[in-house]
């Protein structure tokens, strides 16, 4: 088993949004960037949205983000895992990102997406309590995720845009 640790946040002042996901893989551990497995849909779906696209450098692709006020963390510090599944992280392994200073720091976030379930879970279960904040809103997305096949490119394009477009749709999914 190996202990794999987060990055840390794409964030900055501007930020309203805040995109979680879980724990990097092993492409992304690899490449030091958020999202780096060359069939994760997160960038092909940033880019249809922001121009945030994968033939952007990273560091465009993350200026861009930040343009449209979105932030990128993950709700895990560190937990062990064998591979890259998020169902290989062993539970008892878990330490969470520091929300309440994130939050403290970046008070003008207001949406938190989850990246999939475990994100959302992991959230759930060892941080709503303990940083209550109760304006802001939550909601999980379909995974980008290329182990998360039972949704194509264009459903997951879709769900995410209509959470994360600004308009009367903005915090709809669920």
């Amino acid at each position: 088993m190996n202990v794999v640790h987060s990055f840390a946040p794409i964030v900055d002042r501007s930020a309203t949004v805040l995109v979680l996901g879980s724990m990097p893989g092993i492409a992304s551990l690899a490449a030091q960037q958020y999202y780096a497995h060359p069939r994760n849909a997160f960038w092909p779906i940033m880019g249809t949205l922001f121009g945030a696209g994968p033939e952007l450098a990273y560091d465009a692709r993350t200026a861009r983000l930040l343009s449209h006020e979105i932030a990128v963390w993950d709700v895990l510090k560190l937990c062990t895992r064998e591979g890259s599944l998020d169902s290989a992280i062993v539970e008892s392994s878990i330490v969470t990102n520091d929300f309440g200073r994130l939050f403290a720091d970046y008070p003008d976030i207001d949406r938190v997406f989850f990246n999939g379930a475990k994100a959302a879970d992991s959230y759930r279960r060892y941080v709503e309590k303990a940083v209550p904040l109760p304006h802001v809103q939550f909601a999980r997305l379909p995974s980008t995720s290329p182990a998360h096949a039972s949704l194509n490119l264009d459903a997951k394009t879709q769900a995410w845009s209509a959470a994360l477009r600004p308009g009367p749709a903005s915090g709809s999914a669920e």
